[in-house]
């Protein structure tokens, strides 16, 4: 979980700085410009902060269910059905990067006390086909794009 970012870059040094990014992007901004969707099918900076706190305790529990058991199942969630059963529309956004730091912070204390080298705890992400795991980062994995054009929402 921890091999892969974008641009190639350690994650254990882009990780830390998230939290602090987010907070400036949205330092200042109005919550309804926050509220406000750039499309009906896009997401409000709002519901895509909600979506980000909520993927982090994903998260956390996806690392230590892989440390605790590996070759574990992971169980995908619907991130669509999150955003309505979570009430995203309705979260503070600046509550949600409080609790984003609070586990990103948490996650990365748990990781830096991994061995570098512990790259045998293996899970399959999505693996309801009980096809064999993969050491690839699954495609369902990356960003999904059309939900986070929101950053220059806010610069508007």
């Amino acid at each position: 979980m921890l091999g892969f970012t974008s641009d190639g870059n350690d994650p254990l040094k882009v990780q830390p700085s998230t939290a602090k990014r987010l907070e400036k992007l949205i330092k200042g901004a109005p919550a309804e410009k926050l509220k406000k969707r750039p499309a009906p099918e896009k997401w409000s900076v709002q519901e895509i902060l909600a979506h980000l706190a909520d993927a982090e305790i994903v998260g956390s529990w996806r690392i230590r269910s892989i440390l605790g058991a590996p070759g574990t199942p992971i169980q995908a969630f619907d991130q669509d059905a999150w955003v309505t059963a979570g009430h995203y529309s309705k979260r503070d956004a600046r509550h949600s990067v409080a609790q984003f730091r609070i586990l990103r912070e948490a996650n990365l204390g748990l990781y830096k006390s991994q061995p570098r080298s512990s790259g045998s705890s293996m899970a399959c992400i999505h693996n309801a086909a009980k096809k064999p795991c993969s050491t690839s980062r699954p495609e369902s994995h990356r960003a999904d794009r059309k939900n986070f054009g929101a950053e220059s929402e806010i610069e508007k």
